[in-house]
């Protein structure tokens, strides 16, 4: 049984197998403190690795900081998730998957996945969105290599 868990109690995220819940092209996505993957064998890996080892983890585990910095709270991060992935909708004429990219939360992830310290330097949640949310989601756009 899944147990939805207080952000800041979660140290270590479980990968749990669920190709259901994916969308074509994407490896995995954070879910209430889990990472979810599609295949078994996929989650065996990731559970066996640490944050620190791997990039995608990495980028999964900036995601539940971020839940801790929007006032610790799932339903937050998901309501601010959805938000902006909406009002970036209209930028998907321009580039493909822009309201996904463009994503203030996407973002800092994409941005700090390969650094291999940035957990620990955002011990009391990440906030490197709120510069990006701050902005249109052109402005966002003119930033991105896509």
């Amino acid at each position: 049984m899944v147990r939805f868990r207080n952000p800041k109690r979660v140290e270590e995220m479980r990968v749990v197998a669920d190709g259901f819940w994916l969308r074509k092209g994407y490896a995995a996505m954070t879910f209430f403190g889990y990472i979810v993957v599609a295949t078994k064998k996929e989650a065996e890996q990731l559970n066996a690795t640490t944050s620190e080892k791997d990039s995608l983890k990495r980028h999964e585990m900036i995601h539940l900081k971020q839940a801790q910095s929007t006032h610790n709270s799932w339903f937050l991060f998901y309501v601010r998730y959805i938000w902006y992935y909406v009002r970036a909708i209209p930028q998907n004429k321009y580039m493909r998957n822009a309201a996904y990219y463009l994503n203030p939360f996407e973002m800092e992830a994409y941005e700090h996945m390969y650094e291999k310290d940035y957990l620990e330097k955002c011990k009391d949640g990440a906030n490197g969105w709120r510069v990006y949310a701050k902005m249109k989601p052109k402005e966002r756009r003119a930033l991105t290599k896509r």
